[in-house]
């Protein structure tokens, strides 16, 4: 796949001169939805024998317009993450743009100009609700301002549950916990990176060494509990069960951590960049009378842990 980062204005030697069928959004998560407009896109593209090319963002358009709360300002997937998940679709070009003030003040008719016709596009690929310009022009515009120079396809709401996927329905879902429902929406499990780095090493005395993780900011972390996962270690993926939360049973004021304890794992791996894809909610978080309980009750959940992924394929792609 080929990747092409473009500041507005372009230059056009940046552009591919090939006719290609574009898929336009923002694809925050690369949800079923997304995925949904994709793979039209791409069926088209294979019966075309064109290159099937996206265009997304670097960043979400209502950053700049200043309409986000700090909450919507996370994500949920990186950058990196989201380039993956496009390799996995099999998508030809992936042009990012760079969301900036003088991008977002271009009307309608020029951004049809400049990324669309301009990128050479024969069909213009996108959900229903797509808007484009600074006037947010929609889908049914779009056919105007296209004066059939190419093909527009809109791809209808998809749905499960009588309820639109969505990004916002997914952002719910993980504040909440509903892990299963989000990753459902996803198509995959959802996931989150860190950086392991020491803890107070409580859990090694009681017989449940855990890695400590940072979390990244710019992402949506879960609601407090204990989560089956997996956790991507120097590009291996192990089974281990997630605590969010404040260790309560030690104190009522500590701060909420991520601690992972990975099973049949006993390495050093301080400082490394990990990935953790979240597959089920276990339980909430639980305060004990002492440690004795937490010990009996982290038992269980490891049992709970191995006898989920004993039934479920664990499968982290696409």
């Amino acid at each position: 796949m080929k990747i092409v980062r473009i500041h507005h204005p372009y230059a056009q030697t940046q552009i591919d001169e090939t006719p290609i069928v574009l898929t336009l959004g923002f694809f925050d998560g690369v949800h079923r939805g997304h995925q949904a407009v994709i793979k039209q896109a791409a069926a088209i593209a294979k019966t075309k024998k064109l290159p099937l090319a996206v265009m997304t963002f670097n960043q979400h358009p209502s950053l700049v317009f200043n309409k986000l709360d700090s909450e919507q300002m996370k994500y949920l997937v990186t950058p990196e993450m989201k380039i993956d998940l496009m390799r996995q679709l099999g998508v030809d070009i992936l042009y990012i743009v760079e969301f900036t003030s003088t991008f977002g003040a271009l009307s309608p008719q020029e951004f049809v100009e400049q990324y669309i016709i301009g990128l050479h596009a024969q069909v213009a690929v996108a959900g229903f609700d797509y808007t484009f310009g600074a006037d947010r022009a929609t889908m049914t515009d779009l056919i105007d301002y296209a004066a059939k120079r190419f093909e527009v396809v809109e791809v209808p709401q998809q749905q499960t549950a009588a309820a639109k996927i969505s990004s916002t329905r997914i952002r719910a879902a993980i504040k909440v916990g509903d892990i299963d429902l989000a990753d459902e929406l996803l198509g995959y499990p959802y996931r989150t990176v860190g950086v392991v780095v020491h803890g107070v090493a409580r859990g090694r005395t009681i017989g449940f060494p855990t890695l400590n993780l940072t979390v990244d900011p710019t992402m949506h972390m879960l609601a407090l509990g204990v989560y089956a996962v997996k956790l991507a270690i120097n590009g291996q993926w192990h089974l281990g069960m997630a605590s969010i939360g404040r260790n309560v049973t030690f104190g009522d004021d500590n701060l909420v951590t991520v601690e992972i304890y990975v099973l049949d794992f006993k390495q050093m791996v301080y400082g490394e960049q990990v990935q953790v894809a979240w597959f089920s909610r276990l339980r909430g978080e639980v305060k004990f009378s002492g440690a004795d309980g937490l010990i009996a009750q982290l038992t269980q959940d490891e049992q709970h842990t191995r006898d989920y992924f004993a039934t479920h394929s664990g499968q982290v792609t696409l």
